[in-house]
């Protein structure tokens, strides 16, 4: 009985890093209307930023989070701003371009071949780390502390993100053109701006996650693609374009790979998450928490 305590705890702390992971997917998808098939790829260069920024300047790994949010802000904005923006200007009767998949799936394969090319295969991980195997003690309950940090970041973003787009005329504009561009673009907003500031929105709440990651996780080229695809998974459970329902989503798929090889095998697991993902596809397409409007 222990055992499924600690790891229903675990898997609700390590859940709540996914859905933190998955949570800039779904904010680009709420506003621009098209799914970014290079967020693991932004995750990964977060990672990467995390990991050089802690290796060269000797910071704690979650003091990063000031280093890396904003370069990955202005990352993911200049990157949505001179690669994507061309293709809504040419396709601005489209609501969801296809095209824009395209290039984004051609961003996700040259992040990844380039960062292979500079660094190399090799797996990396923060020297001297304290963090990976740190736990904390309640009798022969343990808890891991990286994990536990990650669930806290997660949980704030997603209060900042939510109050964001709820209490402030840019969210509030960011929110008025996810739901008629058109309307919007005739109240005066900009809504290839509004476009820039959510792609880089989504890239700096990628680049947390990454924060919350490197303490525990190895950095190398591919590791995006890990959680890409639970962060798939993680939206369509949770509802395309709903902040909390990326939570809640990451800590459902946390809890059955946590809980689940207690009494079953770990493949089994997987096929319980890919399960679930289709049922919640057939049943209620819109997700969990998915509403009429994305906000």
């Amino acid at each position: 009985m222990l055992y499924i305590i600690e790891d229903t705890i675990n898997g609700i702390l390590m859940g709540s890093i996914y859905g933190l992971t998955a949570m800039g997917l779904t904010i680009i998808f709420g506003v621009l209307k098209v799914i970014n098939f290079a967020h693991g790829s932004m995750l990964m260069v977060g990672m990467y930023v995390t990991y050089w920024a802690v290796t060269l300047t000797g910071i704690n790994p979650y003091l990063a989070i000031v280093i890396v949010a904003p370069v990955m802000f202005f990352f993911g904005y200049y990157l949505q701003d001179i690669v994507i923006k061309p293709i809504f200007i040419a396709e601005k009767n489209v609501r969801e371009p296809i095209t824009v998949i395209i290039v984004t799936t051609g961003i996700w394969y040259i992040l990844d071949n380039l960062t292979l090319l500079i660094f190399g295969p090799q797996y990396r991980s923060l020297a001297d780390n304290p963090w990976r195997s740190k736990m904390l003690e309640f009798g022969d309950l343990f808890i891991s502390v990286p994990k536990l940090y990650g669930c806290i970041i997660a949980i704030v973003t997603a209060a900042a993100i939510y109050w964001f787009f709820q209490k402030t005329s840019m969210g509030r504009a960011i929110r008025a053109t996810s739901m008629d561009r058109e309307a919007a673009s005739l109240q005066g907003i900009n809504q290839y701006k509004i476009y820039n500031l959510a792609f880089g929105i989504g890239s700096a709440t990628a680049g947390i996650a990454a924060v919350t990651l490197v303490p525990f996780n190895n950095v190398f080229p591919t590791v995006g693609v890990l959680f890409d695809i639970k962060g798939f998974i993680i939206v369509v459970l949770g509802g395309l374009g709903s902040i909390g329902g990326a939570l809640v989503g990451g800590i459902i798929v946390g809890l059955i790979e946590s809980v689940g090889p207690q009494f079953m095998t770990a493949t089994w697991t997987e096929a319980i998450v890919y399960g679930l993902f289709l049922v919640v596809l057939f049943v209620k397409p819109s997700g969990l928490f998915g509403q009429k409007h994305d906000w």
